[in-house]
């Protein structure tokens, strides 16, 4: 029996619409919806966090004392395979703990856990699987009793990227679980920026007449504020952030575009890095971790504001559920405690980080952070409903509502 987290009561569920994925195959219906009906999902991300890994350089398998989570993903897999009201997931991120190193071998585990998942499974990839390998505490230029490197590519990000894609992305277009088809912006790029079609883990869909598009926006601060391995700034980490940055605002530019063309009712974004982490209020100096986020902002609050319907971000990062609208600070905030006691404080002081961003009102943006990286593991079961929409409530944004869900 699953336990309901819900901070308020959830508007009826619709079911029954089928799961469909527009396909890239299609020439130029590629992102042709798979219908308008009501459309059910579940969102989660952060784990399977190890949070000892006192032993993290002895010789693979072992990765740390604490395995607690790694042992419980079947069961959370299988239990959302059981939700008969979820038609598929996205994951937001991080697939290990940030004290963790990145293997090989781990990232093939999980690759193969989740091909246990029933139903198609979105995945953006998260900051401890590629952009912080090269720090001491992930095992960046450490060696195990061996004299071997405890990291794959001794936690070179680039190369770690390459890995992530290499294993869970293999065919541009295709998802994992359910391998139903998303158009890839390696398919679809602009060609007057090729590189943009190395970027397979970006993904858009339209689907219960809504779009959903996923961009590769890494947490922490955007991989450009602190030096990979704790030297200085490289021209490869430079080229790196300038060049994903730029194929990410390309491709949140080209899914708004698209969902006003195809009159959607709303649009779903989903992302790792919490832009507004008011852990990074403290950061010396002041934002130094937000500031590198304000294009991608300003690009989300621009778009909101012209497409003029409801806009949804997902995102992971920060561990700690939470429902606000951050581009509008003073509203309606809750997390996991009940009403947030820090949104007129932090909030605005980590607005106050980025400059040029507009002002969207409540009712076109809304921003949902997922529970993660500790028991119990969780997701959250959103349903949309864009012909009749729930009333509003703590748990429901336009045509969105949620609750919380413990297997």
């Amino acid at each position: 029996m699953k336990r309901i987290l819900a901070l308020g009561a959830l508007a009826a569920l619709a079911v029954g619409a089928s799961t469909v994925l527009v396909s890239a195959k299609d020439n130029h219906d590629e992102y042709r919806s798979g219908g308008d009906g009501p459309l059910t999902f579940a969102v989660f991300g952060d784990q399977p966090y190890a949070i000892d890994s006192a032993n993290y350089t002895k010789a693979p398998p072992l990765y740390g004392n604490d395995t607690a989570e790694l042992d419980a993903l079947p069961a959370f897999i299988k239990a959302v395979n059981n939700d008969h009201k979820v038609q598929l997931s996205l994951f937001a991120g991080d697939i290990h703990g940030g004290k963790q190193p990145c293997t090989l071998a781990w990232n093939h585990a999980i690759a193969q856990l989740w091909s246990a998942f029933k139903d198609p499974l979105i995945y953006t990839p998260g900051d401890n699987e590629w952009t912080d390998c090269n720090k001491a505490k992930e095992g960046g230029n450490t060696k195990n009793s061996n004299g071997d490197y405890v990291d794959y590519a001794n936690g070179n990000p680039v190369a770690n990227l390459a890995l992530v894609r290499q294993l869970f992305f293999a065919t541009p277009g295709d998802t994992m679980g359910g391998h139903k088809d998303v158009v890839s912006q390696a398919q679809e790029f602009d060609p007057a920026h090729p590189s943009d079609g190395e970027y397979v883990e970006n993904v858009m869909w339209e689907q219960g007449g809504i779009m959903f598009v996923s961009v590769n926006i890494p947490g922490g601060s955007n991989n450009d504020a602190d030096a990979w391995f704790g030297l200085t700034l490289t021209g490869e980490q430079t080229q790196e952030q300038l060049q994903r940055t730029g194929a990410d605002l390309r491709w949140l530019d080209k899914a708004f575009a698209q969902a006003t063309q195809d009159h959607m009712g709303g649009l779903v974004i989903l992302t790792q890095a919490d832009m507004w982490d008011l852990d990074s209020v403290l950061d010396a100096p002041i934002g130094h971790h937000l500031t590198n986020y304000d294009a991608i902002i300003a690009n989300i609050a621009n778009n909101t504001n012209a497409f003029n319907k409801p806009v949804l971000l997902f995102n992971g990062d920060s561990h700690i559920y939470r429902s606000d609208n951050p581009l509008s600070p003073g509203g309606t905030c809750l997390t996991e405690g009940g009403v947030c006691t820090d949104t007129a404080i932090s909030l605005a002081d980590a607005n106050a980080t980025h400059t040029g961003i507009p002002t969207v009102s409540d009712n076109l943006f809304h921003r949902l952070v997922v529970h993660g990286s500790t028991f119990p593991l969780e997701y959250l079961r959103v349903s949309v409903n864009t012909k009749h929409p729930p009333a509003p409530g703590p748990n429901s944004f336009g045509p969105f509502s949620w609750e919380r869900v413990a297997p």
